[in-house]
Order: structure tokens, then C-alpha cells, then sequence
């Protein structure tokens, strides 16, 4: 009886780590913004191996974050036009945007553009060759 108790409760812990432990700091898609819910975000975009290319990490109001591509920017430098997608951490798809960047003085200003509609501004600066982004959307 000792032996099957102890199976059980074994089994019981091996199905909590495989299925139900992995999702719970997943939850990112589930998440709904609220009106106490911060409209500020950053984002820290490096350089790829591939010109014109950027990688990102995203953080929106410490709720969502994760990873992020831009693709068809410059061959040098980060001021230009990008095309960005951005994916939550647990892989799925976030949003995507047509970036902007441009570089003012020491510092940068940055949009995300859908359908020629600015839905986020931001400001950055050049950081051990990393471009950091603080950013809000236009309409909370």
C-alpha cells in the first residue's frame, strides 16, 4: 500500500511540473489591461549580425514583455525605417509595427506606425551599443 501511495504521489508531482507548473508564468495573452495598468513601456534593441536587422526585448507596464525582430533598416547605425515584430515570452505572436527611428542631437525619437497611424512614440538613447527605448502609447 506504502508503494502505491508514494507511486501516486510521485506521478501526481511529475504531472504538476510538466503541465501545470510551465503555464503559469505564461499567463501574458490572458492578461487584460485595466485602467490602473501603466501606459509606459521599454524596449532594448541590439544589433544583429545581419545589416539592417535588430533584435529586441519588450517590456509593456511590467505585465507583458518578450522578445522582438526588426528587419529592413539601415546597413549601419539605427536611425531609419524598420519592420518589427514583436512575440510574448512564451513564444507566441504579440504585435507588429512599422518602426521609425530618427535620431535627434545625442538622443532618438522613435514611432510604431500601423496603416500609417502612429499608435506609440517613444525616446531613446545609444547605450554600449545597445539603442534604449522608453516608450508610451499615443491613446491610453
Amino acid at each position: 500500500m506504502k508503494t502505491i501511495l508514494l507511486f501516486t504521489s510521485s506521478l501526481l508531482i511529475v504531472l504538476l511540473l510538466i503541465f501545470i507548473i510551465p503555464f503559469a508564468g505564461n499567463s501574458q495573452t490572458v492578461k487584460q489591461k485595466s485602467s490602473d495598468t501603466l501606459n509606459i513601456g521599454f524596449v532594448l534593441y541590439t544589433k544583429s549580425n545581419t545589416p539592417g536587422t535588430l533584435f529586441a526585448r519588450w517590456n509593456y507596464a511590467n505585465i507583458w514583455s518578450g522578445p522582438g525582430i526588426a528587419t529592413g533598416g539601415p546597413k549601419e547605425g539605427f536611425a531609419g525605417n524598420y519592420h518589427v515584430r514583436y512575440f510574448y515570452e512564451n513564444g507566441d505572436f504579440s504585435d507588429e509595427y512599422d518602426l521609425t527611428i530618427e535620431k535627434t542631437g545625442n538622443f532618438y525619437s522613435v514611432s510604431w506606425i500601423v496603416k500609417g497611424i502612429v499608435l506609440a512614440k517613444g525616446v531613446g538613447m545609444e547605450i554600449e551599443n545597445s539603442l534604449a527605448v522608453g516608450w508610451r502609447r499615443v491613446k491610453d
